[in-house]
């Protein structure tokens, strides 16, 4: 189990020091390592419980393909991860890691808005596209995997439980 946490700021750069406050209230959930990125009006934390590619799934993870970059916050279990890294590899898809994570990123990356319909499995998860300057949420279709957003002014804050 992780947690993932989000601020969107729709007028200013974020507040970085409320999303970290944010992920510290779900440190419970991802004892074995926290990241942060911020960029532009986003800001994601991520609390991590390894247990796939321990070495190499650190988040929030990032991609660049065809030169725009990425970044998504993830939490779940993709249980077709391996076909669908079989299906992206047609793509070009540079993997570089063997999380299911990564799978997610480049699902949307490629299939775009349709990406979870390509996803058999529980999951939450927020990407900032920063080609298009938007953010994507999904989760899964019986919400096994929490994803709650709410909004203060003009700004969107998500997380994997309410108390953040």
């Amino acid at each position: 189990m992780c947690s993932i946490c989000a601020s969107i700021d729709f007028t200013n750069a974020p507040n970085n020091s409320l999303n970290e406050q944010m992920s510290l209230t779900m440190r419970h959930r991802g004892p074995d390592a926290s990241g942060n990125f911020s960029s532009g009006a986003v800001s994601f934390s991520h609390n991590r419980l390894s247990v796939i590619d321990i070495e190499n799934g650190a988040q929030p993870m990032s991609a660049v393909y065809k030169k725009n970059n990425y970044t998504i916050i993830y939490n779940g279990e993709i249980y077709n991860a391996d076909e669908l890294r079989c299906e992206l590899l047609k793509y070009d898809v540079g993997f570089k890691t063997s999380c299911d994570t990564e799978v997610v990123l480049y699902s949307y990356i490629i299939y775009g808005n349709e990406c979870a319909k390509h996803l058999n499995g529980i999951f939450s998860f927020v990407i900032y596209d920063e080609s298009k300057n938007c953010v994507f949420m999904a989760r899964d279709r019986f919400g096994v995997k929490p994803l709650f957003y709410a909004f203060s002014g003009n700004c969107m804050l998500v997380a994997s439980e309410i108390k953040a």
